[in-house]
């Protein structure tokens, strides 16, 4: 599928801020994110923001928040060049754009992306913009023929980037279509021949199940986590031409792809494997060479392809987002009704988020109002994709013979 990668010039690649809206995007989803961080269980006013958006006036953000704001772009999108036009000294989206515009002019060489995950301290990722150049060019020949970029991802994580801000630069598509928020019969309506259509497994299992008749030749793309085969099967059955799936992750953005459901991963053709680990090696533009390693196990077949085989990190996917379910049941531990917690993803027949398992302390009812309190004491703490959809209640947390934690059935009593 690919001929030899193209070398990489500084000219294609640098001042991507200065064309179309991926830098307004960028911008505005990194801070409406931050927001959401910094106010849980709170709305945000809904995208898109216009350049003449006051993050004070409009959205109400105070002196604390504003300066957090600031550190979170400053850090992303490495302005060290914005002394002479400090955030701070406004607080209109337009003239926040314009300081990074000039931060970028100096210093774009490279963006820091953070996991999506929660741990309390998410892991900033560093990445050279030549490298993520060269993942975009294996992908415009992964890709060809598209005429219209439509994005249900943010683009200020680096999947997003990648696919909604430098690659419609080297195909060169103008305009971006943001249809977030659709629901997916309304989505399916609005495609046309030629779409790209940037989703991630949750979004195309819904659309899976509800989207009507597509257009002709309507390309999907799906990364973030592992597309489950019937979700695959499924997206499919709706009309995409095709469904690409990228693996990767924000410490080493793309690293293979397949198309087909029930195919293994083919590297990218600057990636090689290294010995019998789980270690890969990337053959940068400029000859060099940068060792990576990977957040999952990797199953190799005899002809190079892969299988990922389970997170090294124990990180799970809801609504396209890593979260550690260990983490969320620390966080539950310190309710003062709690006693011991157990944090799972459903089963599939159950769900898609996660669930927790409580066990109380002597002396606590156990009611709805529990389950409120304990719903409300999460919202405070956790991101929505972080909070248990479902509660179950027993004497003591769920286990096999050998002693180690298992899985339950929603509402068992153990």
């Amino acid at each position: 599928m690919f001929s030899h990668f193209m070398t990489y010039t500084p000219d294609d690649a640098a001042r991507w801020w200065r064309d179309g809206t991926g830098l307004q995007r960028v911008v505005a989803d990194l801070l409406g994110a931050e927001l959401a961080a910094l106010r849980p269980g709170r709305q945000t006013l809904a995208q898109p923001w216009p350049a003449s958006l006051d993050l004070r006036a409009d959205l109400g953000a105070d002196s604390l928040e504003l300066m957090g704001l600031a550190s979170a772009l400053e850090t992303q999108l490495h302005l060290q060049g914005t002394a002479d036009a400090p955030l701070l000294k406004h607080t209109r989206l337009g003239d926040w754009l314009d300081a990074a515009r000039a931060g970028l002019d100096a210093h774009g060489s490279a963006l820091t992306f953070r996991t999506s995950g929660s741990s309390g301290a998410p892991k900033p990722c560093t990445h050279r913009l030549d490298l993520l150049w060269q993942e975009v060019e294996a992908l415009a020949q992964l890709l060809p023929g598209r005429r219209r970029i439509v994005s249900l991802v943010p683009a200020h994580h680096i999947y997003g980037f990648l696919f909604t801000v430098l690659l419609p630069r080297r195909l060169g598509i103008d305009a971006v279509c943001d249809l977030r928020g659709h629901a997916p019969a309304a989505l399916a309506a609005q495609l046309t021949a030629g779409d790209l259509v940037i989703g991630y497994p949750d979004l195309w299992r819904a659309f899976g199940q509800a989207a009507g008749a597509l257009a002709p030749d309507v390309v999907g793309v799906t990364s973030t986590a592992p597309c489950p085969l019937d979700v695959a099967r499924a997206a499919l059955g709706t009309g995409l031409a095709r469904l690409v799936q990228v693996y990767g992750s924000s410490e080493t953005a793309g690293v293979g792809w397949r198309d087909e459901p029930e195919g293994a991963y083919m590297l990218f053709p600057y990636w090689s494997r290294t010995g019998q680990g789980d270690g890969l090696t990337r053959q940068c533009p400029d000859g060099t060479r940068q060792p990576a390693l990977l957040q999952d196990r990797l199953a190799w077949r005899d002809d190079g392809r892969f299988q990922p085989d389970g997170r090294i990190d124990q990180a799970v996917q809801v609504g396209g987002v890593n979260v550690f379910p260990g983490y969320v049941a620390d966080v539950l531990r310190l309710h003062p009704a709690v006693l011991e917690a157990s944090v799972r993803r459903m089963r599939p027949d159950e769900g898609e988020r996660l669930k927790a398992f409580v066990v109380v302390r002597d002396g606590v009812t156990l009611d709805a109002g529990l389950q409120a309190d304990l719903n409300a004491w999460l919202s405070e703490r956790l991101m929505a994709p972080e909070c248990p959809a479902a509660y179950s209640f027993g004497p003591r947390l769920p286990r096999g013979a050998s002693g180690k934690l298992a899985d339950w059935i929603i509402d068992s009593d153990v």
